[in-house]
């Protein structure tokens, strides 16, 4: 079992930068992937960003390659999700997600946290 706690979220205008953290309980935290998801009012849950289990590799949606960085420390349990040169169009409540073996860009993941909102405004 991971429990997995969001935190890291608020207000930034636009062209700031936000770092999101993901602290997970449980032993076997560093055997699972993990990704981000965010949903916006009225969309669907989307990919946002993964990493594998020993964080060599790491997978990013095209609307973050390049502004977002995903990493995690496994001795802390935690990973993190570092946004630069946020929009408006970013606003949404971030999940973090694990899953046995390797990532996946859908919502296949065992393991949600509650999420965290991340607001920015124009």
């Amino acid at each position: 079992q991971v429990q997995l706690v969001e935190s890291g979220g608020g207000l930034v205008q636009a062209g700031g930068s936000l770092r999101l953290s993901c602290a997970a309980s449980g032993r076997t935290f560093s055997t699972y992937a993990v990704a981000w998801f965010r949903q916006a009012p009225g969309k669907e849950r989307e990919f946002v960003a993964a990493i594998t289990w020993g964080g060599g590799s790491t997978y990013y949606a095209d609307f973050v390659k390049g502004r977002s960085t995903i990493s995690r420390d496994n001795g802390k349990k935690t990973a993190y999700l570092e946004m630069n040169s946020l929009k408006p169009e970013d606003t949404a409540v971030y999940y973090c997600a694990a899953r046995s073996g390797t990532y996946s860009l859908k919502l296949d993941y065992n393991y949600w946290g509650q999420g965290t909102q991340v607001t920015v405004s124009s």
